[in-house]
């Protein structure tokens, strides 16, 4: 069975995935490439959300989506922690793109509580 709730996930990371390479362009697309810190921190925060989504597609573990959680509550906080809230463009992207992730994460772990699954 735990291989059926894995395939029920699948669409929560085949959208995170999608959600780390939307965050890896978006200094240039979004247009705050030339801002060195929000930059890079959507760079790094891609990078660990889509290899961490990567191995969640390969074998689902519940602490995967712990961790996309925190990346995503992370993006939404980032703009003030790291002081880059008056760039709109960078602080609105990191923010959307933060509640989408901690929203797919946390739909992916009611999933894995509230679904029946065998332990081996």
């Amino acid at each position: 069975m735990a291989a059926a709730t894995t395939e029920d996930r699948r669409p929560q990371d085949w959208a995170n995935l999608v959600l780390a390479v939307v965050l890896f362009i978006s200094p240039w697309v979004v247009g705050f490439v030339g801002a060195t810190v929000p930059t890079w921190n959507a760079w790094i925060v891609a990078l660990v959300l889509g290899l961490i989504t990567i191995a969640a597609l390969s074998a689902f573990a519940e602490w995967e989506e712990w961790v996309n959680l925190v990346l995503g509550v992370w993006l939404i906080v980032a703009p003030w922690a790291l002081g880059f809230a008056a760039s709109i463009n960078a602080m609105w992207t990191h923010v959307v793109l933060g509640v989408l992730a901690v929203a797919l994460s946390a739909w992916a772990l009611w999933d894995w509580r509230h679904t029946p699954h065998a332990h081996a």
